[in-house]
């Protein structure tokens, strides 16, 4: 059976697919765009019986378990304004706000 291309030629004649756009989905918490980096996040944790999963930024995941126990995720649920409502989240929100969307850094553990 003949060969469909030369063994030795080069690949151009080919044809490429066109790569489609990624959607860029908003963070939950901080409304920033996703980088290439996204951590699906269940804010009712799934010990206390959460099924439903958001998309957020490393950071942001670190920060909300950092600030708040499991409990009080439960008791906030989905309601993303009462977790803007904490001071140490608005003004990490606000920090973050300017930063790329792979920005990362270390989250300082809450004292408890």
């Amino acid at each position: 059976m003949a060969r469909k291309h030369s063994k030795r030629a080069a690949y151009d004649d080919f044809e490429t697919e066109e790569e489609t756009p990624v959607e860029v989905v908003p963070c939950w918490l901080c409304g920033r765009p996703t980088g290439s980096n996204i951590v699906w996040h269940h804010p009712v944790p799934k010990s206390r019986g959460g099924r439903d999963v958001v998309p957020m930024h490393p950071i942001c995941q670190q920060t909300l378990i950092a600030n708040f126990t499991n409990s009080e995720l439960q008791r906030y649920g989905m309601d993303v304004e009462g977790l803007l409502a904490n001071p140490a989240i608005r003004k990490f929100v606000d920090w973050v706000a300017n930063k790329d969307p792979d920005f990362t850094a270390t989250i300082a553990k809450k004292q408890r």
